[in-house]
């Protein structure tokens, strides 16, 4: 990182600094990624990171038990693999292991606690200003490397206020050890709210799952094989919607008709709902079995919090002890990036679809 020599960009105490490189916003897996890719071409980078580690939400937003959900050779990072004694669906202490060791493998250093506050194009000058609280740093590219899960999702709860109990989010939530012999309300029944419902069963609470939106369950492996790569080989071959239509099938012949326990799945397929909507399926890996036990009760969309519970839209009420909110994450992105239309303004996302979303103008990525 070279520090800045034109008076033009108001080197004042050396708090203004020119990279020679791209900016890489965000030390996760996509930013080192980017930032290891590049040095192996050459190209200098350097990665601002708002937290005090890597991969933050890794590290810090994940409970105990969580796992990746697809196999390991899917989740890898370019140029260095996940180790092959690592078994096929590593835990988040082994992922977090192999970050740590790519990072150190391609000597990545990001600069912590900078917390990007503006990134604006400057016209004047030709070049990205990122603005932290103790620097303005300039380059002629900005990646955005934040990811789509930097923030957590609190949606509003008519009621919430009054509740007695309390009300966590899934990314403050460790373990179902704290909630033992508890009636537990989960709202929200993406991978998280199921995954989360999974361990509260096997910590003897009593978990109440509420489904509010149509959702897509897969299993996560049929006969042994990943479903996710049988669908990643299939669509080298078949178009998407044979390919929905595939996983569909699957579906329906290992888990049954979810419609029947109260889970409806969207009129989309799972596929084509992840590149339209980001959407992503939920990856079955013990709770519909639960479900179907009747230890994890499917409840309807919520109408209200009351003091001691929940009133839901099909009118019943139930008591609770504690609340927690697997309402998901979004991204960041227009809180700080400023002056570029390449993103979306509520949600945060590239307006052009996936695969040719990843490029915008005057440098931006």
């Amino acid at each position: 990182m070279g520090s800045c020599q034109n008076q033009d960009f108001d080197c004042n105490q050396q708090k203004s600094l020119q990279i020679e490189g791209p900016i890489i916003v965000g030390a996760g897996p996509s930013g080192l990624a980017v930032s290891a890719c590049l040095k192996n071409n050459g190209v200098p980078s350097v990665i601002l990171e708002r937290s005090d580690c890597l991969a933050s939400l890794w590290q810090q937003r994940t409970y105990d038990r969580l796992k990746l959900h697809l196999p390991k050779q899917f989740c890898e990072l370019p140029l260095f693999g996940i180790p092959e004694n690592f078994p096929k669906y590593p835990t988040k202490h082994q992922f977090i292991s192999y970050i740590e060791a790519y990072a150190n493998h391609f000597s990545i250093k990001p600069i912590f606690k900078q917390v990007v506050e503006k990134a604006e194009f400057d016209k004047s000058i030709g070049l990205w200003r990122v603005e932290t609280r103790d620097f303005k740093y300039f380059s002629r590219w900005l990646i955005v490397a934040t990811g789509e899960n930097a923030e957590p999702m609190r949606p509003e709860i008519a009621g919430i206020e009054r509740f007695d109990g309390p009300v966590v989010h899934t990314s403050r939530y460790k373990s179902g050890w704290n909630f033992g012999n508890q009636r537990v309300l989960v709202v929200g029944c993406g991978n998280s709210g199921m995954e989360v419902s999974l361990d509260l069963c096997r910590h003897n609470a009593n978990p109440h799952i509420v489904v509010r939106n149509t959702v897509h369950i897969l299993p996560r492996e049929v006969f042994g094989f990943s479903t996710f790569g049988i669908a990643m080989a299939l669509l080298k071959w078949l178009p998407l919607g044979l390919v929905d239509k595939f996983l569909l099938l699957v579906a329906n012949f290992t888990l049954g008709n979810t419609d029947r326990l109260g889970i409806r799945r969207p009129k989309t397929g799972p596929i084509e709902l992840k590149n339209t909507t980001g959407k992503t399926p939920v990856l079955d890996v013990g709770a519909l079995y639960q479900i179907k036990c009747g230890k994890i009760k499917v409840m309807d969309g919520v109408r209200e919090i009351t003091k001691s519970g929940a009133k839901f839209i099909d009118g019943q009420e139930k008591e609770f002890d504690s609340i927690i909110l697997a309402t998901g994450y979004k991204s960041n992105v227009p809180v700080w990036l400023k002056g570029s239309d390449f993103f979306t303004e509520e949600e945060g996302l590239p307006k052009t679809p996936f695969p040719n979303s990843w490029k915008g103008e005057k440098g931006l990525y």
